[in-house]
Parts: structure tokens; C-alpha cells; sequence
């Protein structure tokens, strides 16, 4: 049975209806809106077609305003949407509102805001205000006046601040300051077992000086939790010293004795120079005697009796070097 115009008109206007509505049904969150009516909280449909064209979704901020306004909290969609635009975590502002209202902390939206857009975790520094946090430190070394190591290991109890969050120090800067105070404690004692028998006196040391100061907490306590002895530094550096020292003279005397060596070498070579000279003397007697023969000075006569005398004093040297053979060889034998 063929269709009549007007049923397929009627056909096309559902369907277009259909279309029309899950359309409208996907762009505007109809739920959240009755959501909201239901809690007793009142959202226009148009604010959240608004947001929709502003491209803030609107469960991020219509669910923490039910949240807020169950609990009491004077917080508006404006203040909400606006959090949400700068790049904040809605839903952890109102959770960190909550908690601090239940526990009496004040605390406004606008300083929450501030401290979540600041990158804190702001629901955690309300729960830490309330549950104050223990931070252990690793072992600091600090060496007393005898020189002996000591090793301390503190834990600190600190809490929020929530007037500091924004623009104050973390708790690596607790940290830092606390082994500064211990490592200054320590190296201010005279002696190691004044630090060992009285550890409490470091803790109420570095308390004092106000460590928290500029920083987003609050020192409550700090507590010394391990003493040990470490090394003996001051004995270690003498050593060290006493070892410079040695090195420092053997290369003093390795100088001195290079010195000795060239000097014993200069001195050689001078007696060779001398001995070169004596040589060279030497050489020139006979052309002298020469020359004397040739003008006379001296006669054939006078020359044989040079020569007699040279054979003599020859003849003698060599007995006295046999003389001085037998006898060592004599002492040898014995």
C-alpha cells in the first residue's frame, strides 16, 4: 500500500524532531540540570548552554557547586567557571574548602584559588594543617672540636601554613636549614660524647633559630632519631698532613742529593781539565830542553845527566811497585 503525502510528511517531521532533540539532549546537559534542581541548587540552562559555547564542561563546575552548596559554603558558578578558565582544579578547591570548613581553619575561595593556581596541592596542605606531616631526614655528618665524626638522623614535625603557601620555601628547604643547624651544632661541641649523651641538645639548638621562617610550614618539633660515631677526621687530616710533610722532605732531599751528584760531577771534570793541563805541560819540556840545546844553555853533558836522573827515578818507581805488589799480595794470603 503506497504512502499518501502526508504521512511521509508526518514521517519526515518525527524524524527531524528526533534529530532535533538528540541534538539538543547532547549540547545541553538536560541531567545535570535536573541534577542540579534536585540538590536544590538553581542553574539556568542557559548558563550551561554558555558554557558549553564558552567550552567549559559543565560537569567540572555544576558538581563541585552541589558539593559546596550541600556543605554550606558561600561559593558561586561564576567564581567556579572563572577557577576553571585560569587552568585551576575545581573539584580540588572545593574538597580543600570543605575539609578546612570542617575544621575550622579560614580559609576564602580566593586564597584557595591563589594557593591551587600557585601548583600546590592545596587539598593537602588543609589535611596537613590538621595532620601535621613527619619529614626524616638522611644522615647529616658534623665534626666535633676533637675530631671525631658524628652522625645524626633527625625527624621534623611540621604543619601547614596556609597564610604561606603561596611564595613560601618546600620542605626541601626544612631540610636543608635543619642539617645546617645540625652540622653547626655538632662542630660547635668540644667533644664527641657531649653530643652522644645529650642528643636533645641539638634538636632544641636548631629548633631556636627559627628555621621556618619564609617557608610554607610550621616547625612543631624536631627530634633526633639516630646518633652514631662515624669517622676520626681530625687524626685522618694529620696523617695526611704528617704525609705531606714526608713527601714535601724526601723531594728536598732528592734535590739536595741531585745537587751533590753534579757538583761530584763538576769536580771530575775540573781534575781531567787539570790533568789535560799537566799533559799539555808536559809536552812542551822536551821542545824547551830542545830549544836550550840548539842556543846553547845547556850542553850534551848536561842533557845526559837529565836523562841518567829520569832513568833512575824510573827504575826506582818500579821497584817500589813491586815491593808494593808482594806486600799486598803477602796481606791477601793471610
Amino acid at each position: 500500500m503506497a504512502l499518501t503525502g502526508s504521512a511521509i510528511t508526518a514521517i519526515i517531521a518525527i524524524v527531524v524532531v528526533f534529530i532535533a532533540l538528540a541534538v539538543l539532549f547532547t549540547f545541553v546537559p538536560v541531567a545535570l540540570w535536573i541534577s542540579a534542581l534536585a540538590a536544590g541548587v538553581r542553574v539556568s540552562i542557559f548558563t550551561l548552554i554558555g558554557m558549553r559555547l564558552r567550552r567549559v564542561i559543565p560537569s567540572r563546575i555544576v558538581n563541585p557547586l552541589i558539593k559546596a552548596h550541600k556543605a554550606g559554603l558561600p561559593v558561586t558558578i561564576n567564581q567556579l567557571e572563572s577557577h576553571y578558565l585560569a587552568g585551576g582544579n575545581v573539584d580540588r578547591v572545593v574538597n580543600a574548602l570543605i575539609a578546612a570548613h570542617r575544621a575550622n581553619i579560614e580559609l576564602t575561595f580566593e586564597r584557595c584559588a591563589a594557593i591551587d593556581l600557585a601548583g600546590r596541592d592545596v587539598l593537602e596542605a588543609v589535611q596537613m594543617s590538621v595532620n601535621p606531616k613527619v619529614i626524616e631526614t638522611p644522615f647529616i655528618a658534623g665534626v666535633a672540636m676533637n675530631g671525631i665524626e658524628v652522625k645524626a638522623k633527625a625527624r621534623i614535625t611540621v604543619r601547614a601554613n596556609i597564610e604561606r603557601l603561596v611564595g613560601g620555601a618546600g620542605e626541601e628547604t626544612i631540610v636543608a636549614r635543619v642539617g645546617e643547624g645540625i652540622v653547626s651544632t655538632i662542630g660547635s661541641s668540644k667533644n664527641h660524647s657531649t653530643v652522644l649523651e645529650n642528643p636533645d641538645s641539638i634538636s632544641q639548638t636548631v629548633l631556636s633559630k627559627g628555621l621556618d621562617s619564609g617557608t610554607a610550614f610550621e616547625i612543631l618539633s624536631i627530634d633526633i632519631a639516630d646518633v652514631d660515631v662515624g669517622k676520626n677526621i681530625g687524626a685522618e687530616l694529620q696523617i695526611e698532613q704528617a704525609q705531606a710533610d714526608k713527601n714535601i722532605a724526601q723531594a728536598k732531599a732528592e734535590e739536595r742529593r741531585a745537587m751533590a751528584v753534579a757538583n761530584e760531577q763538576e769536580m771530575v771534570a775540573k781534575v781531567q781539565e787539570m790533568k789535560a793541563k799537566v799533559v799539555e805541560a808536559e809536552a812542551e819540556v822536551p821542545l824547551a830542553m830542545a830549544e836550550a840545546l840548539r842556543t846553547g844553555n845547556i850542553g850534551i853533558m848536561d842533557y845526559m845527566n837529565y836523562k841518567n836522573v829520569q832513568a833512575d827515578t824510573s827504575m826506582r818507581d818500579s821497584i817500589s811497585k813491586i815491593n808494593q805488589d808482594s806486600h799486598d799480595n803477602t796481606n791477601d794470603n793471610q
